[in-house]
């Protein structure tokens, strides 16, 4: 009796720390792309002997329509619990509807900044910290996070134990990466970087001095084009000093986008996560895009083999070496194929609300459709933590009719006008853009004459807020706009 209650407490606790186990697998690869799935997938399969590819599967061109042969999935499994999700999905419409759609084999920006981490000579844990501040770059390839946030997100969800130090070095390494000013943790370090990286290559002179000295010293007058200030402390001749600030003027102060990702709809860049496609009935169909994925399920010879060495065990009552291996191994792959399971069906499910809040988006294409939506509200409605919801929205992209969106594109904040009309940022900021797009160029509105006028339209808006739509929008103050005769 004593043994066996010990032995249920022993599978009891076993139960336990799988269940961790899948939770922490499953977290992780939730926050995959489709392109990094890929690449864990394949090592997973490469690592454990108890997972096997459907090598069988159909080509695109051989799938079968919606109705016929959708019992056929089963053919390779022992059971339809062991079927995944995207098996019986590629045996219906949904897949069909993804088939002509097109993708580019162009570098990606992080593919190419990846690149240039592959060539340098780092240790395994250097090189996964690397990889995650690359993947903290923003749209602009500036880090606007600081590394202390960093160094916490590496220890509490990748498990990473690193130091400040160790960010701060691999940070420069980064740095010292095409294009020229990337890693820069805001505009000023972005533009010394690339006149210093000018410098190494051009050599030093006179008026590169001069710009290094201008950004570095009177950055915020620069910014403020405040030149008859900045031209008094530098003690340069008027022509170099005209010279210097067009110098400064032609740097690029987003280097990501110049690589057409800043806001991730460059079609031939980006391998979208999602395929979302809309029928002449207007019915919207949702797909995970996992055709480069291997399609897992557990290899029958070596659950055979298991089952025989337990048996084994149990005859000669005494533990085997070899039937905990294979048993191990059985149940990873047990957890990997579960957790895989689970990220399709949370990315399904969460798309899947995404499309129906905003509807009239995917219908039309206008931005100026969406509605108020938070990924609490999404969160709600799944009865799903916003941390998961996070998981599967961070860096992840939909192809749509219209073209290729982020994911983060989809949520907008409510803004309550006079009317007591729920608004978008969105709408709010085109609104905004419109106005500012029309202006007097010699006599830009300033904030407080754009607040007025949105309030005539019945938009009420202070002053402090249409400076923080103007600010999201790239558009600087009024005097900045102002065009230099």
């Amino acid at each position: 009796m004593a043994k066996k209650s010990h032995q249920e407490g022993v599978q009891l606790q076993e139960n336990v720390q799988l269940m961790s186990q899948f939770q922490v697998l499953a977290a992780r690869l939730l926050e995959l792309t489709s392109v990094e799935l890929e690449d864990r997938v394949r090592a997973e399969l490469h690592e454990n002997p108890a997972l096997d590819e459907d090598l069988h599967r159909q080509s695109e061109q051989e799938l079968p329509s919606e109705g016929e042969g959708g019992d056929d999935v089963r053919a390779n499994y022992r059971s339809e619990d062991d079927v995944p999700d995207y098996e019986w999905q590629r045996s219906g419409r949904h897949y069909a509807q993804i088939e002509e759609i097109p993708f580019s084999e162009a570098t990606s920006f992080f593919e190419m900044l990846q690149e240039q981490l592959d060539e340098r000579h780092l240790t395994p844990h250097q090189r996964r910290v690397a990889t995650y501040l690359l993947g903290s770059l923003d749209d602009d390839g500036l880090l606007r996070k600081d590394l202390l946030t960093i160094y916490d997100e590496l220890q509490f969800h990748m498990d990473i134990v690193s130091s400040v130090e160790e960010l701060e070095q691999l940070l420069k390494m980064i740095q010292s990466f095409d294009p020229a000013g990337v890693g820069a943790t805001n505009l000023q370090e972005c533009l010394l970087l690339q006149l210093e990286r000018k410098e190494r290559t051009q050599g030093s002179s006179e008026l590169l001095t001069l710009e290094k000295r201008i950004v570095k010293h009177h950055y915020k007058d620069f910014t403020n084009k405040q030149w008859a200030r900045i031209e008094q402390r530098v003690e340069a001749t008027p022509e170099m000093f005209q010279q210097a600030i067009t110098e400064i003027c032609r740097l690029n102060p987003r280097p990501g986008a110049s690589m057409g990702e800043s806001i991730g709809r460059s079609g031939g860049q980006i391998v979208p996560d999602f395929i979302i496609d809309t029928t002449d009935d207007e019915e919207i169909i949702v797909a995970l895009n996992n055709r480069n994925v291997p399609e897992l399920h557990l290899n029958n010879e070596f659950v055979q083999l298991l089952e025989e060495e337990e048996e084994r065990e149990t005859a000669e009552e005494q533990p085997q070496e070899a039937t905990s291996f294979l048993k191990q191994k059985v149940m990873a792959a047990q957890t990997f194929v579960g957790a895989l399971k689970l990220r399709h069906q949370t990315m399904l499910k969460t798309m899947g609300i995404i499309v129906e809040k905003q509807r009239p988006f995917f219908l039309e294409g206008d931005f100026a459709l969406l509605k108020p939506m938070t990924r609490v509200d999404v969160a709600k409605e799944l009865g799903m933590d916003v941390s998961t919801i996070s998981r599967v929205c961070n860096g992840k992209y939909a192809q749509t009719r219209f073209g290729i969106f982020a994911l983060k594109d989809f949520f907008t904040d409510a803004y309550t006008a006079d009317e007591k009309k729920d608004l978008t940022v969105v709408k709010m900021m085109q609104e905004l853009k419109k106005l500012i797009d029309s202006e007097d160029k010699t006599k830009p509105y300033t904030d407080d004459e754009l607040s007025e006028l949105l309030k005539k339209q019945g938009l009420s808006m202070a002053r402090r807020t249409i400076a923080k739509y103007r600010e999201q929008l790239g558009i600087p103050v009024a005097r900045l706009r102002s065009e230099l005769l």
